[in-house]
Formats: structure tokens, C-alpha cells, sequence
């Protein structure tokens, strides 16, 4: 009986699920309903609210907003701490996915002198408290992974996280900083040790954004 209600509650968590996706507004009236065709108990209620919740975006999905928009952008990365800095230039488009829970970012330009295309998805998760990054690219078939906090104080959004070395194998470790300057300028930092195992951290990369007009 147990594991009955235990699967009735998440067919139940699903439906809702679907529901919000097809309309986040609509009454959840005709979803209150137990198996019998009854009011849910309050047990169910309570878990059903808790989904809404984990469901729903709020103000952390909102900050996200400050730099969805159409973006020129100027990177500049090193090898290594002492290694000149390669420069190029490229373009940003950053819009609203999944009814504003995410961000996606996609990105084309040039790197090292050949066609460079990447594509991020960032989004809060409201269980974990934390912003959740992906990104991807044409540089390489692996995908970095990463977590956040952000400061309203000073509009920034740090995280940390991994990604794959293939000049030292398995995986090495980053610290990202994401400063929303104003309206029209945001920067991005990405700390690494680079390819050197135990290395000493030192600014890896950093990208200037402007809003295009």
C-alpha cells in the first residue's frame, strides 16, 4: 500500500509538472484531486506545494534578465601566467528557454585564428539554492560544469567548477566571476591553474560584453 501511494504521488508531481509547462497560470483547482476523485489529503497537498514551488521562477531567475539581450563581445585568455594574451572578437545572443527557468547563451566568433561557435544554458535551481552553468563548444567535446552564488550588492555572480584537460588528463578545476556593470556592459573572469597540475591560479580568461544598439 505504501508503494502505491508513494507512486500515486509522483504521477501526481508529473501532472502538475505538465500543467505549469502548458500554462503557468491556469487554476490548479481541477488538479486537487486524490485518486479517488476526493481532495487530496493534506500530505499530498504539502508535497504538491513544494513541487509549485521548486517549479515556479523567481527573483534569483529574474537577475539572469540583466544581461539577456544581443551582445558585441572583445576575449582576451592566456596559456599560462606569464604567457601573452590572445585576443578576438565575436558576438553574443542570450535569450529566455523553458519559460524564463533558464538563459541560453550561443556564441560565434574567432579563436586562434579559426571559426569558434559555443553555447552556455544557465538557470537557478531552487532546491539546491544555486545557480547551475553549462557550456559547451567547438573547441573541444567536453562539457564544463559549474555552480554559483550571486551578491546583489555588487551584481555579481561567482562560481566555481570543472571542466576537461586533455593536456594533463581527467578533469581540472575553475573559479568564474560574472559582474553586471551597468545596463549595456557586463564582464566575465575565468580562474585556472591551465594544464599544470597543482598550478598556481591565474587569470585564464576574461570577455568584455557590450549591448549591441
Amino acid at each position: 500500500m505504501k508503494k502505491f501511494q508513494v507512486l500515486l504521488i509522483v504521477c501526481l508531481m508529473m501532472v502538475f509538472s505538465a500543467t505549469v509547462q502548458a500554462d503557468h497560470h491556469e487554476s490548479m483547482d481541477e488538479n486537487m484531486k486524490g485518486s479517488a476523485g476526493g481532495e487530496m489529503s493534506e500530505e499530498e497537498q504539502a508535497m504538491m506545494a513544494k513541487w509549485q514551488e521548486y517549479a515556479t521562477p523567481n527573483e534569483n531567475h529574474k537577475v539572469l534578465g540583466g544581461i539577456v539581450g544581443s551582445w558585441d563581445h572583445t576575449v582576451k585568455w592566456w596559456m599560462s601566467k606569464d604567457a601573452p594574451a590572445e585576443e578576438s572578437t565575436g558576438t553574443s545572443e542570450i535569450t529566455w528557454i523553458m519559460d524564463g527557468r533558464f538563459i541560453q547563451e550561443i556564441v560565434s566568433g574567432m579563436s586562434m585564428g579559426q571559426p569558434f561557435t559555443g553555447m552556455g544554458i544557465t538557470g537557478y535551481d531552487n532546491s539546491a539554492k544555486e545557480y547551475n552553468t553549462i557550456w559547451l563548444d567547438s573547441m573541444g567535446t567536453g562539457i564544463m560544469k559549474g555552480t554559483g552564488q550571486y551578491d546583489p550588492q555588487t551584481k555579481t555572480l561567482t562560481g566555481q567548477g570543472i571542466y576537461s584537460c586533455p593536456m594533463k588528463g581527467g578533469e581540472s578545476t575553475y573559479r568564474s566571476v560574472l559582474k553586471i556593470v551597468d545596463a549595456d556592459h557586463y564582464t566575465y573572469q575565468m580562474y585556472s591553474s591551465g594544464h599544470v597540475e597543482g598550478g598556481e591560479e591565474f587569470l585564464n580568461m576574461e570577455i568584455q560584453y557590450t549591448r549591441k544598439k
